[in-house]
């Protein structure tokens, strides 16, 4: 293969690697050659690539949320294949439901998976990738990432976390060879807010609320995840990746449109965070 980009056989491990867009990347990983240890809760749903790819494919059982089996899980595809060059957190789900309709154990099941899943991967990489002085940690994270909407407080809690403490880890790993990269998709077809989606119990005040965030997403022009699988591929091959990158056109006008709502509010209010500062400021 030759282009810019530098691509040599890599090993990736993959959660959520039985549907959306965690199955498209084994997929178009294991198509130009790679090697890939992916996880899925019930690793039949990966059985058609095994068949395909045969022993380029390692297949793990694996529920993110269990912080000891994510250390067995990234040890057992490290000592399978030699290394690991891409590590994918994908594991995910959306729950919907209004912040005064959450119960408390489904805002905790939301960060399990969504925060500590994720967390516990990285973590159970890092040893690896620090000792190899290479390696690319990427985060699938959301528009919602970085920006928030009624109905679904719970998942934009779970990405503004997962945001958080990889811009942090970002910046403690680049010395080791190591980069991190946010993938902020817009909507796109993953089962995110069909069967894989959580919903709380509603409270009738909020269907008025409820009604116009339908009405804006049925507007919305979804991405094809196979379509990613492309852009995925380039983002692995850059030699100097980026932090975060939106996956679909939609999020750039989202997010400018919030970033300056943002500025514009600071800007407005700086008498006050002078006046907060008191005296001498």
């Amino acid at each position: 293969m030759s282009d810019s980009h530098d691509h040599h056989e890599k090993t990736w491990f993959i959660t959520g690697a039985s549907r959306g867009f965690g199955r498209e990347w084994a997929a178009a990983a294991l198509d130009r050659g790679d090697r890939v240890a992916a996880t899925a809760r019930d690793t039949a749903t990966l059985s058609d690539l095994v068949e395909r790819y045969g022993d380029r494919l390692l297949p793990l059982p694996l529920d993110v949320t269990d912080r000891q089996a994510d250390f067995e899980a990234v040890a057992q595809a490290h000592q399978h294949f030699g290394r690991l060059d891409v590590v994918v957190n994908n594991a995910g789900y959306g729950h919907f439901g209004m912040i005064e309709e959450l119960a408390e154990d489904e805002f905790r099941a939301q960060l399990e998976t969504n925060v500590f899943g994720a967390l516990w991967v990285t973590q159970a990489a890092l040893p690896f990738l620090r000792a190899q002085g290479a390696g690319h940690i990427i985060q699938v994270s959301s528009i919602g990432g970085i920006s928030a909407f009624p109905g679904i407080g719970a998942y934009h809690a779970s990405k503004w976390a997962l945001e958080g403490f990889s811009q942090s880890l970002a910046q403690e790993v680049a010395g080791f060879g190591i980069h991190v990269t946010l993938i902020e998709p817009g909507g796109f077809s993953t089962d995110w807010s069909g069967a894989s989606a959580k919903h709380s119990t509603p409270i009738a005040a909020y269907d008025e609320v409820r009604e116009r965030m339908r009405g804006r997403r049925s507007a919305q022009n979804p991405g094809d995840p196979a379509a990613s699988a492309a852009a995925i591929l380039e983002i692995v091959d850059a030699s100097e990746p980026p932090l975060r990158v939106f996956f679909g056109t939609a999020p750039l006008q989202i997010a400018t449109a919030d970033y300056e709502s943002r500025l514009s509010t600071w800007n407005a209010w700086s008498e006050v965070s002078a006046l907060a500062q008191g005296a001498g400021a």
